[in-house]
């Protein structure tokens, strides 16, 4: 599947099912320019898997959200969940490799492992504790 583009409007309906690969950019970033291509190059290899770019000019509420300080940065999603984000460019092996690990996960056990974080979570909060 070729890039598609992520704005707020889009975003929910992009990430709700499957891999996605979330490539947070610049325009005025030229290792985000290099990099372009070898996401192009991986979407080609992985029709499978949603490759998404948010132009984090024109979607900061985005950026915000996932706390992107550095561009490029890519997130990885799989149904919905974030399983982790790598700021920098990233060379085409380590995403072929990324996206083969990413299928192999027991999805059910990470919903299990979130659930637990953010149950301890709530009650750290409550206890008066902090992130």
């Amino acid at each position: 599947m070729a890039s598609v583009d992520v704005t707020r409007e889009n975003f929910a309906k992009t990430v709700e099912k499957g891999i996605v690969l979330l490539d947070f950019w610049a325009p005025w970033c030229g290792p985000c320019r290099a990099f372009a291509p070898v996401l192009e190059a991986a979407a080609r290899r992985h029709p499978d898997v949603v490759f998404g770019s948010v132009n984090s000019d024109e979607e900061q509420e985005l950026g915000a959200a996932f706390r992107i300080r550095a561009v490029p940065t890519l997130v990885v999603m799989r149904d919905g969940v974030v399983l982790g984000a790598q700021p920098g460019a990233i060379p085409g092996g380590a995403i072929d490799k990324l996206i083969a690990d990413v299928k192999a996960l027991d999805m059910d056990a990470v919903r299990r492992r979130v659930d637990r974080s953010e149950r301890t979570d709530v009650r750290m909060a409550g206890a008066g504790g902090s992130r």
